[in-house]
């Protein structure tokens, strides 16, 4: 089609290859018609204010306040939150176009953590830190229906202030149920005052007031990329080594191929084909000292020599 002149690139024809462009800057018309450019990902970081929903549209007549409304960008309308925060929960919340990035920073399989700064009603003790780092046990919620309960993956919990009236602790999880902060000091007699989402994978949440926005920096948008990408390596499951019988066909296969020498191909010499030998026999040959007049093999010189 660019031989036959169909294509022109900002305004110029274009009939000879290779035709280099940029398909983000480059205004391409093939045949008369524009190609459209792609979007550019975004990724842009906001400090969540209270009473404010983590969706980018409200139910039809509820009429309350979106993240989205609050991120004053061109291209807001195609931004969509990254997870959510419940309603009166402040704090990071990521918003982007990039679906696939997303969903490796929201799935449980990825595991990338989020951290959160609560303050609690009293002097959280010990023996309660030590229970929510082994995982409480919550209700497990499917179809509006609870089924049974399931216990709480491993939490990372650091003090920050203890005090009689109320303590701050920071916990990072690997999961995100409904509620989950909230749920889980609630089993252990302490309830939440003040909830606070301040990281994401190596992401934290510095230099913004609250309804504030900004995009993220190339070193934070790779650092989230690395953080989803090594945790999906980690999680892959481990080949079997158990004693089933495909486990022991393919370590018998496996065992045999580290035991096949390596076989020279066979050469056609000037009284025939050469007989193939194993790279081990060609090794020995080549190293084996050659004798002497006598037939005895040579000796080795004493270093001293």
């Amino acid at each position: 089609m660019i031989e036959n002149g169909d294509v022109s690139v900002n305004g110029q024809l274009v009939t000879t290859l290779p035709a280099w462009v940029d398909p983000e800057e480059d205004r391409i018309v093939v045949a008369g018609k524009v190609i459209a450019q792609p979007d550019r990902k975004l990724y842009i970081m906001l400090n969540k204010p209270p009473r404010t929903l983590s969706t980018a549209k409200d139910e039809p007549g509820a009429d309350r306040r979106t993240v989205t409304e609050l991120v004053d960008h061109p291209a807001a309308p195609r931004l969509f939150p990254v997870g959510r925060l419940d309603y009166d929960t402040v704090g990071l919340i990521l918003l982007t176009n990039d679906g696939e990035l997303a969903n490796r920073l929201t799935h449980p399989r990825y595991g990338v953590p989020k951290t959160y700064r609560v303050v609690v009603k009293g002097s959280l003790d010990e023996e309660a830190i030590k229970e929510l780092e082994r995982g409480i046990y919550l209700a497990q919620r499917k179809a509006g229906h609870t089924q049974g309960a399931v216990r709480t993956a491993h939490v990372e919990i650091a003090l920050v202030a203890r005090e009689r009236e109320k303590t701050t602790v920071e916990l990072t999880l690997r999961e995100g149920r409904n509620r989950q902060v909230r749920r889980m000091l609630a089993a252990v007699g302490y309830p939440v005052k003040k909830l606070e989402r301040v990281g994401m994978g190596p992401v934290k949440l510095k230099g913004l007031a609250r309804g504030q926005w900004r995009e993220l920096t190339r070193d934070e948008i790779r650092g989230l990329k690395r953080a989803a990408a090594d945790q999906r390596r980690s999680d892959k499951p481990k080949k079997e080594t158990g004693s089933s019988g495909t486990s022991r066909r393919r370590r018998a296969s496996a065992q045999r191929e580290r035991k096949s020498p390596y076989i020279s191909p066979e050469i056609t010499g000037p009284s025939g084909p050469i007989r193939n030998r194993t790279m081990k026999n060609a090794i020995n040959k080549a190293t084996k000292p050659a004798p002497d007049r006598e037939g005895s093999p040579k000796k080795r010189r004493d270093s001293a020599e």
